[in-house]
């Protein structure tokens, strides 16, 4: 049996709930998107082959889906701690020294994901304002995928933060997924 955790603050409770709801919305568009990715790409080859046409919004539709899906969903991934992490490693470790080898791994983590983040919406504006855009004869604008990515890592910033500041919540989340509910 665990020992009582303390009580978390409100808003850190309110932030996971947001962040948690937010996050299920975000997969399940994201599972749309890879959806739709694999019918965009499923047509060009149909009309390239059968209709010998010429497809040139295809790949980069495709891309862009993927893109938007991967970036936006990296944080429903990192809430169920999905992403590569060395569990062999964790396994062998004592519980208090697990627990310190997550919350270093979790704050380089935010660190390189909070950088990113800031670069990422550094380039989304510059893609804005610029109007840069693709070089096909289609040329939708850069700022799409950039605003996916920046939008994706700042929500897995955000849930690396959550997870630094309030493990227990993170813990109790994934506790509840692993039995069931949720």
């Amino acid at each position: 049996m665990r020992a009582a955790e303390p009580a978390l603050p409100a808003p850190l409770r309110w932030v996971g709930t947001t962040l948690d709801w937010t996050n299920r919305v975000i997969a399940t568009v994201a599972a749309v998107a890879v959806v739709a990715a694999g019918i965009v790409m499923t047509e060009e080859a149909m009309v390239r082959y059968f209709l010998r046409q010429a497809a040139d919004w295809q790949d980069e539709t495709a891309i862009f889906l993927l893109v938007g899906a991967t970036f936006l969903s990296a944080a429903y991934v990192q809430s169920r701690r999905g992403h590569v992490a060395i569990e062999a490693v964790g396994g062998l470790l004592p519980p208090g020294v697990e627990r310190v080898r997550r919350w270093v791994a979790d704050l380089i983590s935010f660190l390189f994901c909070g950088f990113f983040s800031w670069k990422s919406w550094v380039l989304c504006h510059e893609a804005w304002v610029e109007g840069y855009a693709t070089f096909s004869s289609w040329a939708p604008p850069l700022w799409i995928p950039y605003l996916a990515m920046s939008v994706g890592m700042t929500l897995l910033t955000l849930q690396i933060a959550l997870q630094l500041l309030a493990p227990q919540l993170a813990d109790a989340a994934m506790e509840g997924r692993a039995h069931g509910h949720g």
